[in-house]
């Protein structure tokens, strides 16, 4: 179930034998997959390639540690949203949920001088988030988490407004929290290294543990997933945890680098992480993706943002540009389901 770029191959026909036909048209269409699973990253890399061309400032150490420390909460986050996208999901409170952690952080810091506890707090103020979001939809009913994660939307940017002391931005930050989120490491800022080591997390729960590929079962095939035993509701739950949780490290990263807390942080950042999971090639109808879609998806948008600033293109054609590469990814993905019904056509065809 999970999107690996190649059509899953019957190599043996009944009493043994090998298959020596191989169909042109097959072959033409597992090609196409092929680029089709890579376009992301493709694309990622002329678009570099391009822009280091017009503008030589683009690959200069200094902007190229700007477009990671920026694109670092994106793809944190997203890494969270993938996990519920691949469940046929979506969560839209995680920009709210951020900027809640990140003012609870800032209240707990104007108690507490504890880089670990300010933390701590963020942490699990994004995580309770989370296990709300999944908590009313798997056990409410809820025909889609479209509903609670908007309701969550609305209440936490609210909860944030009024519980930020003059509903505007607190100035300060633990020591370890801005050196996490604005410090650099041998010239490479220390939220790479985050980013980094929740990737590497996230490949090991999605690649060797049970529990990860229970959660492209569930994706690809619910019902399926359910009479095969397989905990349906925990797994649920799970996602929109860690994905809340996602939201609370997000939170870290930016209260770091911003030394600030404030309600009005995370604004649209829903948007961009769905956005860096389809523009990077996974799917909404769940199952198929998997951790480099969300993470050259996330770059991706750096990338485009980063160019058209220093190409000083106004913010508002930058959203456009945005968009644009949304409807393209998506289009995309139209295409590659189009061409596996194909294939899977023509495989059977072949076989017989």
């Amino acid at each position: 179930m999970e999107d690996s770029g190649i059509l899953p191959q019957n190599s043996s026909r009944p009493g043994g034998s090998q298959d020596a036909t191989f169909h042109p048209r097959q072959s033409g269409i597992t090609l196409g997959l092929r680029l089709l699973s890579l376009g992301p990253l493709l694309i990622l890399i002329m678009l570099i390639a391009v822009v280091s061309l017009i503008t030589p400032a683009f690959l200069k150490p200094m902007n190229l540690g700007n477009i990671l420390a920026q694109t670092a909460v994106i793809a944190v986050v997203a890494m969270g949203q993938q996990l519920v996208i691949l469940t046929r999901g979506i969560d839209l409170s995680v920009g709210s949920n951020l900027a809640l952690a990140t003012v609870i952080g800032g209240l707990v810091y104007q108690q507490v001088d504890s880089s670990i506890v300010v933390i701590v707090a963020m942490l699990l103020a994004g995580a309770a988030v989370g296990a709300v979001n999944g908590v009313v939809f798997v056990y409410g009913r809820l025909p889609h988490p479209f509903i609670i994660t908007l309701a969550s939307l609305s209440i936490c940017r609210g909860l944030a407004l009024a519980l930020a002391p003059g509903h505007t931005t607190m100035r300060g930050m633990p020591d370890a929290v801005t050196a996490i989120g604005g410090g650099t490491t041998l010239g490479v800022p220390n939220s790479f290294f985050v980013v980094a080591m929740f990737g590497f997390l996230f490949l090991i729960l999605t690649k060797s543990m049970v529990c990860g590929r229970w959660i492209y079962a569930v994706g690809g095939a619910p019902n399926a997933a359910r009479s095969m035993g397989i905990p349906v509701k925990g797994v649920l739950l799970a996602t929109y945890i860690i994905c809340g949780f996602c939201a609370g490290v997000g939170a870290v990263l930016l209260a770091g680098r911003t030394a600030a807390a404030s309600p009005i942080y995370g604004n649209l950042l829903e948007l961009d992480t769905i956005a860096a999971v389809i523009i990077g090639g996974a799917s909404f109808l769940g199952g198929r993706g998997h951790l480099g879609h969300a993470l050259i998806g996330a770059v991706l948008i750096g990338v485009i943002r980063n160019a058209l600033n220093l190409l000083g293109v106004d913010v508002f054609f930058q959203m456009i540009a945005i968009g644009l590469v949304i409807v393209i990814a998506v289009e995309a993905d139209v295409l590659r389901n189009h061409l596996e019904a194909r294939a899977r056509v023509l495989q059977s065809a072949s076989v017989q």
